[in-house]
């Protein structure tokens, strides 16, 4: 089976993280054989909630142990040893669900800047990444990870706006940033939240290929309020459906 690791990026409050977790909740059902890996890239930490999981450790709490060892020269062995150990210490972040297993980011720093450190742990990630059949990354609002390079292993880029110029915006540049880095294979755009088909005429993506446009889900609406998960609902929602067609545009089966 083909390595698919699809990033899904766009402005905050679009609905960014739903259509990830769906993402997630449709490879668990279409393919229960592969091994799907879920990564929360948003400081936010949504994801965790739309799918049901509860986690113990981030990757920044292993970034910021790297980093306390390493602040005074007699430590800097220690930090050594602890960036040596890390690729096996995401095991401890890494959480173990039915049918897909899940990773943290974590929140941003609050101060202080460990770019290395922070490379490192993006390599360790991709190595992980190889271990699995579909990696779907929930990436932060807006164009920074993008910019950093943190998705550079990124097959899929799932672009998600709403109808507003700024959702618009935010997804061409972050197509032209990852353009310019040449750091995907296939990308389109998903607009969500579209209620009035008429609209779809007037929706610029510019050149971005719209591969659904969705509808609001009042049942993953009342899904988010009683904290029930997206793994719960049933495959025939608004939300899913329109992710399905998403995913069969941009030829992920």
């Amino acid at each position: 089976m083909a390595k698919a690791v699809i990033a899904v990026a766009g402005k905050g409050g679009v609905g960014k993280t739903s259509i990830s977790a769906t993402i997630v909740a449709q490879l668990v059902h279409d393919h229960p054989e592969a091994r799907v890996l879920a990564i929360d890239a948003d400081p936010v930490v949504g994801l965790e909630t739309s799918l049901g999981v509860k986690v113990r450790c981030t990757v920044d709490d292993i970034r910021k142990e790297i980093s306390e060892a390493g602040k005074g020269d007699k430590e800097k062995k220690r930090a050594i040893e602890l960036l040596g150990e890390s690729r096996y210490r995401l095991l401890d972040a890494m959480v173990e669900n039915e049918g897909f297993a899940f990773l943290a980011i974590g929140r941003p720093e609050a101060s202080g800047c460990y770019c290395s450190v922070n490379a490192y742990l993006r390599e360790i990630i991709s190595a992980w990444a190889d271990s699995f059949d579909y990696v779907v990354i929930d990436g932060e609002a807006g164009v920074e990870q993008v910019n950093r390079r943190v998705m550079e292993k990124v097959t899929h880029l799932l672009l998600v706006s709403d109808a507003s110029k700024k959702g618009l915006k935010v997804i061409s540049t972050v197509r032209k940033v990852a353009e310019e880095l040449t750091m995907y294979e296939k990308c389109g755009a998903i607009l969500n939240r579209i209620n009035d088909p008429a609209l779809e005429t007037y929706l610029d993506t510019e050149g971005i290929p719209v591969l659904a446009y969705i509808p609001d889900d009042p049942v993953l609406a009342q899904a988010d309020i009683q904290g029930r998960s997206v793994m719960e609902l049933p495959g025939d929602t608004i939300m899913a459906s329109g992710v399905r067609r998403a995913l069969d545009a941009i030829g992920i089966h």
